[in-house]
């Protein structure tokens, strides 16, 4: 089992920036790759980013390069995401995914991010 709780969305004006936070509990963190994955209204899912057990290997969806930038912390069981000069096609509720196995086994219940005037 796994729990998943994000948290640090926000309404926020264009060129803003956010951290996003995953708070984790009930396995063993630094064992597994997480991803962040976000949904714009009305729009299917997209994934985002993933990043490996350790940190060291980290990865960006094409149009995500540049602006987004995932972390983690195993000593706390967190997973973050960075997000600088917010777009309004950035609106979205991020969620956070554990991996394994290469599949998206648990997920939070997101947090929703507002880029507007």
């Amino acid at each position: 089992q796994g729990q998943l709780v994000e948290s640090g969305g926000d309404l926020v004006q264009p060129g803003g920036s956010l951290r996003l936070s995953c708070a984790t509990s009930g396995f063993t963190f630094s064992d597994y790759w997480m991803n962040w994955v976000r949904q714009a209204p009305g729009k299917g899912l997209e994934w985002v980013s993933a990043i490996s057990s350790s940190g060291s290997n980290t990865y960006y969806a094409d149009s995500m390069k540049g602006r987004f930038t995932i972390s983690r912390d195993n000593a706390k069981n967190a997973l973050y995401l960075q997000i600088d000069n917010l777009k309004s096609e950035d609106t979205a509720v991020y969620y956070c995914a554990k991996r394994s196995g290469g599949l998206m086994d648990y997920w939070g219940e997101g947090t929703l991010v507002i880029v507007s005037l």
